[in-house]
């Protein structure tokens, strides 16, 4: 017993870590994109196409080189609009948020990208076949009072930034968005779990390429044009570039030992992170309230990964386990079952 609780402890303790590597890679797109409008340089899908790219470049060509039944001629015969739409979501899903911020406030964002947890809640109960215990919607509640310090503690500071032109398009963009990556999540759960994490990015990396690529060259050809390059724009592409591919490559990771739930969760404190960066790198008014937040969210996050999930799935389908405890092995379905960290598909 003593051997399963230290398993136990050891395998969340690495989950919090691995949540929040997430979140500070997040941190470092949030901190290279305000240098870049600090530079009045705002090209989003510019920065997703790149993104794309170096996914395309390594993943992609890795797939290409793969032999058997998985290999990518056969994945493109088979399952390419289902890549397609998982990458028009994400695609869409990124510049969404970005273009809500010319019509509402920071604010307005901050809360209702949360709705992205209960979204993909509901879509992994229907389609993913994932139960959630009361501890679980509590945790998600505690979550999101830690967002709500957050955003107070922004009022206080006088960040309430961003535009009010048109309040009601911009929240309507929020939300928007908050599906979309909600869609692209649950996807990427379900591809991870039961493919494998170079497919999904593979995929990814060819279809967002072309999909960023043709909204690139329609939207942004004459802002990229009015680019002054030099070597400090140049690296702060480099930076971006970097975390976001970063984050793309290990979120799978993350997502295959939890779920995609429990990422998004661990994903509030990224808010937090870009804030204090700011307190150094561009003077922001320090707030008791951002540490609280902190606390909280992490609270939240742990309450939610202490109590396993479950799958409803038939007993003869695909299983893969969040975390399994030392001393489990064999059949999930027989006495083990109830002693793992969640059994999602």
């Amino acid at each position: 017993m003593h051997d399963l609780c230290s398993s136990l402890t050891r395998s969340l303790l690495k989950t919090i870590l691995m949540g929040q590597v997430l979140s500070l890679l997040i941190c470092g797109t949030a901190v290279s994109c305000e240098y870049l409008t600090h530079a009045k340089v705002e090209t989003p899908m510019l920065q997703s196409f790149l993104n794309y790219a170096l996914l395309l470049f390594t993943y992609t060509t890795y797939l290409s080189t793969r032999k058997g039944d998985r290999n990518i001629l056969q994945i493109l015969k088979t399952n390419w609009w289902k890549y397609l739409g998982m990458a028009i979501a994400d695609v869409e899903a990124n510049y969404a948020v970005v273009k809500a911020y010319q019509f509402t406030t920071l604010t307005s964002i901050q809360l209702l990208d949360c709705f992205v947890i209960p979204v993909l809640m509901l879509l992994s109960w229907f389609f993913l076949k994932t139960r959630y215990r009361v501890i679980h919607f509590v945790a998600v509640a505690v979550c999101l009072l830690g967002v709500g310090a957050m955003v107070g503690a922004d009022i206080l500071a006088g960040r309430d930034q961003g535009s009010t032109s048109d309040v009601l398009l911009g929240d309507g963009l929020v939300l928007l968005s908050a599906v979309l990556y909600a869609i692209s999540n649950m996807c990427q759960e379900h591809t991870v779990k039961n493919l494998s994490r170079v497919e999904f990015l593979g995929m990814m990396g060819l279809f967002g390429t072309l999909i960023s690529g043709v909204q690139l060259v329609v939207l942004e050809t004459r802002a990229v044009g009015e680019i002054k390059w030099d070597v400090h724009i140049s690296m702060l592409f480099v930076v971006y570039t970097l975390c976001m591919y970063a984050l793309y490559s290990f979120m799978p990771v993350v997502v295959k030992m939890t779920s995609a739930t429990a990422v998004n969760l661990s994903l509030l404190t990224a808010d937090l992170f870009s804030l204090f960066c700011g307190l150094f790198l561009f003077m922001y008014k320090f707030s008791a309230l951002y540490i609280v937040s902190f606390v909280v969210i992490t609270v939240g996050f742990i309450m939610f990964n202490a109590v396993p999930t479950y799958s409803v799935l038939p007993e003869d389908h695909q299983i893969s386990t969040d975390i399994v405890p030392l001393g489990c092995g064999g059949d999930l379905h027989q006495g083990c079952a109830a002693k793992t960290f969640a059994a999602i598909l």
